[in-house]
């Protein structure tokens, strides 16, 4: 990596994502050359069985900006944490690679949009979101789980599982070496950890688009995760997170 430091670092993470990788990485180069501040790119490959890598190392030799961390094993949750505490940015944003949320919407997430919030997190709930092409039994399943949510652990918060969010420097390293939950709820984790400790959280409404292939498997993952939300809970209550970091 290059000694100055990047305003913005943009974390991928990429599992069995070989069909998309290629497409979305040209949209993020295209949107870099776009803005006056400097960015680095970080796809974090983990567990994948498909070429995912070896695309993501092909066009780290040809951007200068993108740098590749490859994991042997899968979890969301995991990659994103070692994307986070990797990255060198001022701010660090978490983005999906299917880019269900145009990549030209970052700049809403940063100052001078945002100014004061250590955290901003895309919402397809909050008033003024708009979903196209989501099937009802996806938005219903989500829906549930948000209540849920809300209900155990973030009663401020309208969405916490869209795929995109933004952490200020000190917020991501504060945050990141505390989470404990590696896979799909590794969100709802940090989150919790960052009202816990005092950090401002913003969620702003962004136009979002149902993409297949969701790597999510409804009846599974949920399960899972309604268990992550009371192992949550339980760790709050026992003071887990307020060890110094």
């Amino acid at each position: 990596m290059t000694s100055s430091i990047p305003f913005l670092s943009i974390i991928f993470p990429a599992h069995n994502e070989e069909e998309r990788l290629p497409g979305t990485l040209e949209k993020v180069q295209e949107f870099i050359r776009s803005q006056a501040y400097p960015c680095e790119v970080i796809i974090v490959e983990n567990g994948s069985t498909d070429r995912t890598l070896e695309i993501a190392q092909a066009s780290a030799k040809d951007h200068s900006n993108l740098h590749v961390i490859h994991l042997a094993q899968p979890g969301k949750g995991r990659a994103v944490q070692a994307g986070m505490l990797t990255a060198r940015g001022t701010y660090r944003f978490i983005c999906d690679v299917d880019l269900s949320m145009p990549i030209n919407e970052i700049p809403r997430f940063l100052p001078p949009q945002q100014e004061g919030a250590d955290i901003v997190i895309a919402s397809r709930e909050a008033p003024g979101s708009v979903r196209y092409n989501e099937p009802a039994y996806r938005h219903m399943v989500g829906r549930i789980f948000n209540n849920l949510v809300r209900r155990m652990v973030l009663p401020s918060l309208q969405d916490t599982q869209c795929g995109f969010k933004c952490f200020s420097a000190s917020a991501a390293e504060a945050l990141f070496p505390l989470q404990t939950i590696l896979g799909w709820t590794f969100d709802v984790e940090i989150l919790a950890i960052a009202f816990h400790r005092g950090f401002r959280v913003v969620e702003i409404p962004i136009p979002w688009y149902f993409q297949p292939r969701s790597k999510v498997n409804v009846l599974r993952d949920s399960l899972r995760m309604a268990r992550d939300l009371f192992l949550i809970r339980r760790k709050l209550r026992r003071g887990a997170y307020d060890q110094p970091v």
